[in-house]
């Protein structure tokens, strides 16, 4: 019999009335079961995150560094533990589930870190104008309250951690509401954190349906919402609660550029290989994973393929063997509509250069060419193992292919010009520019998030410390400066 895994409710390990089931994407198996909270458990989380929020704000910095330590040291300890947790919720490869519980590590540290150092305040004399004299500004940071973080499936642990470790470190309560397809990895962190001394009430984790989200949004004692999921769900939080500060990480659809200068055997076979790993890497499942390959003419030929037979080396089957590359989506529908979005391309003209096939969940990695601009997987993301092809005559060609695009959040540039490097940052839309490798790179200090439609705000533990935070100016009067 499989166990059903309580919730964390202010700080304690509770049940609701009624429970869902957790399945493996591979091969259907159950992983487990996981107790809903009911409406009066969630009010009950709300009231006392919000009655602890100036307690929890005033918490020494080495208490909320300590806990964040902590935490980062037990999900070390059990990392191959946590990682085959993943692997068995989410279907992805083993390896990259480790890796995925290794960044969670770094980020529950890199939050240690800057619980130490935020908010030291920063002193401005003011005598600058004769009306100062005598006065001192002392700007702070404090929170704007209680945050409610709502986090995706395709990293269940990390991207969790991207919104609890913040939270704390900045002295936020948080309420965080795991994806109900990937909820276990989320309800580790409460084992992690109730071993440490954090107030009672400063966070729980709630894995309440998306139809109990409404309620939770609109609710005024949650003035901060740190959302990352799909740009129409993001979009409609953010119109339903204007007045409310909402970090948005939305969708993508990352373009590879390929110069021309980039252009030796070697160079191109690492681009190849990097981009046949991160457009399928998570099978394809992240907001920055490749899917649009943008190629100078002078480079195509002998570029198109090494992507290929890159992307045929790919190792697809089993999630729990240490070979594969990989796994299923997240669910046979989820195949299914990657399936919908090739043929139409096919059917459009496109040439399809190997994969287009589905076995259930598993979608095989997908490389097509001559892409019509008017097909959906032409504009939109397509989150499965698929990446286009397309020739452009230089720079500026290929920069503007970039842009014609409604999302914006990372690209890369294969390049070793340096001037070509900083004209990539001017001109791309995009909110991180990768030199020298895919646009799939991200550091987990780094500000993360995009432009256009591909969100607002930004994490990496300080920037999003900095969104669940406002400045607040002392003014000291009569001093002797």
């Amino acid at each position: 019999m499989t166990s059903t895994h309580a919730f964390w409710l202010a700080g304690r390990q509770v049940t609701g009335e009624d429970t869902f089931d957790v399945t493996s994407p591979w091969d259907g198996r159950l992983v487990g079961k996981v107790s809903v909270p009911t409406d009066a458990q969630v009010e009950e989380a709300v009231a006392a995150a919000y009655a602890v929020r100036d307690e929890f704000a005033a918490t020494p910095a080495h208490v909320r560094a300590a806990a964040l330590d902590h935490v980062s040291k037990r999900l070390a300890e059990r990392t191959e533990e946590i990682a085959q947790l993943i692997s068995a919720e989410n279907g992805k490869p083993i390896k990259w589930a480790r890796g995925e519980v290794g960044r969670a590590v770094s980020v529950f540290r890199f939050a240690a870190e800057e619980a130490r150092r935020f908010n030291g305040g920063e002193a401005q004399r003011l005598d600058t104008d004769a009306g100062g004299q005598g006065r001192l500004a002392l700007t702070r940071r404090f929170p704007k309250g209680v945050v409610l973080g709502i986090a995706p499936f395709n990293f269940p642990l990390n991207l969790c951690a991207h919104k609890v470790a913040p939270a704390i470190a900045a002295g936020a309560p948080i309420i965080l509401k795991p994806a109900p397809a990937t909820p276990l990895s989320g309800l580790i962190l409460g084992d992690l954190l109730a071993e440490t001394e954090l107030p009672a009430g400063s966070w729980s984790i709630l894995p309440v349906t998306n139809d109990s989200m409404p309620a939770l949004v609109q609710d005024e004692r949650l003035p901060v919402i740190s959302f990352t999921g799909s740009e129409k769900v993001g979009y409609a939080i953010m119109d339903s609660v204007p007045r409310k500060h909402c970090t948005l990480e939305l969708g993508g659809n990352g373009a590879a550029v390929v110069l021309g200068d980039f252009a030796s055997d070697a160079d191109l076979d690492w681009a190849a290989t990097r981009i046949a790993t991160f457009s399928n890497y998570q099978g394809g499942q992240s907001c920055i994973s490749v899917q649009r390959v943008i190629a100078d003419a002078s480079v195509y030929d002998r570029l198109l393929p090494r992507i290929v037979a890159a992307v045929e080396a790919q190792v697809t089957g089993d999630p729990t063997d240490d070979k594969t590359d990989v796994g299923p989506l997240v669910s046979e529908d989820a195949a299914k509509r990657v399936e919908a979005w090739v043929k139409e391309a096919v059917e459009a003209g496109a040439t399809l250069h190997t994969g287009g096939d589905r076995d259930g969940a598993s979608y095989a990695p997908t490389v097509l060419t001559d892409v019509p601009a008017s097909t959906t997987i032409a504009c939109e993301e397509v989150f499965g193992p698929v990446l286009t092809v397309q020739k452009v005559d230089g720079e500026a060609e290929a920069f503007a292919a970039v842009n014609d695009s409604k999302y914006g959040l990372q690209a890369g540039v294969f390049t070793h010009d340096l001037q070509v490097a900083f004209r990539a940052h001017r001109a791309l839309e995009v909110g991180g520019v990768v030199i020298g490798d895919v646009p799939s790179y991200r550091a987990d200090q780094m500000p993360y998030g995009g432009a256009k439609q591909s969100g607002v705000g930004r994490e990496g533990v300080r920037f999003a410390m900095e969104d669940y935070t406002y400045e607040r100016v002392l003014v000291l009067t009569g001093l002797a400066l």
